[in-house]
């Protein structure tokens, strides 16, 4: 069950980016952000609500701690992109994203089989391959590879502390999307930068709203798969999302897979069938 549902948040995650992606290209990351995060959120508190179940004080800041680390994350990963290539900025992302919560749960006490273990190194060096696209221009010494590192980092805090704040409701994950979205309008305040310009275009605003919705869904499946077995498992099997959101790119706008990449998904699938074996 829980490679079934890791599986599923990683390509619900790749979708949401896809489309986050997308839409950025269109009218601005700042403004999706502005955007998607809102959707996302409403439709959270509406299941929330819907599921039932009662507010425990010590979840809810976990839940809190994991949206803050998760809006700085979606920050600082922006910056990165402006500071860096892709080719450099994703797989290092895209890695610690996935490293923080494995070697977390390793030291939680987390018992991997040797197969299984071997699966996640395979999976880990599969998110660095897929992830990496052609650069524009020559790769010059720049503040994005150490940009990308921390907003990695973030990423996979998110995934811990929403973890530890698991308690059997949907009420943690809510003010975590609540406290990210505060970070993000916080910024964006500051910045004087908002979604007016996105709101005139109302193809954009479909996709940045479907990536609000998508981003959740993916939240939610990671959190059942993380209930449902390891932390290491479920925080890199999630993670595996950039090879959705590459296939995803190939089939909607027709770019094509590099070499690497085609090498990446290779490794990614031996990786998860490692994992399931284990």
């Amino acid at each position: 069950m829980i490679i079934a549902l890791a599986l599923g948040s990683a390509v619900v995650f790749g979708a949401g980016d896809f489309c986050g992606g997308t839409a950025s290209r269109r009218g601005g990351s700042m403004g999706v952000l502005l955007l998607s995060l809102p959707a996302g959120l409403g439709l959270l508190l509406v299941v929330a609500a819907m599921s039932g179940g009662p507010w425990h004080a010590g979840a809810l800041g976990w839940g809190t701690a994991s949206g803050l680390a998760g809006g700085v994350g979606l920050l600082v990963f922006y910056r990165a992109l402006a500071k860096g290539p892709m080719s450099v900025v994703a797989p290092v992302s895209g890695l610690m994203a996935a490293l923080v919560p494995a070697v977390t749960g390793v030291a939680r006490g987390d018992r991997l089989t040797v197969p299984a273990l071997v699966g996640i190194l395979l999976c880990l060096v599969a998110i660095c391959l897929v992830s990496m696209e052609r650069s524009a221009g020559p790769v010059r010494p720049t503040s994005g590879p150490i940009l990308a590192l921390l907003a990695g980092t973030s990423f996979g805090v998110f995934f811990v502390l929403i973890r530890l704040g698991d308690d059997g409701t949907l009420w943690p994950l809510a003010v975590s999307k609540a406290a990210g979205l505060l970070v993000v309008a916080g910024v964006a305040t500051a910045a004087r930068r908002g979604p007016a310009q996105l709101l005139k275009d109302r193809a954009t605003v479909a996709i940045a709203l479907s990536a609000g919705v998508l981003d959740v869904l993916g939240n939610g499946l990671y959190v059942l798969a993380a209930r449902a077995g390891m932390l290491s498992v479920a925080g890199v099997l999630s993670s595996l999302y950039p090879a959705g959101t590459v296939l995803l790119a190939r089939l909607v706008h027709g770019e094509r897979l590099r070499p690497i990449q085609r090498v990446g998904l290779a490794i990614a699938v031996a990786g998860v069938g490692l994992v399931t074996t284990g």
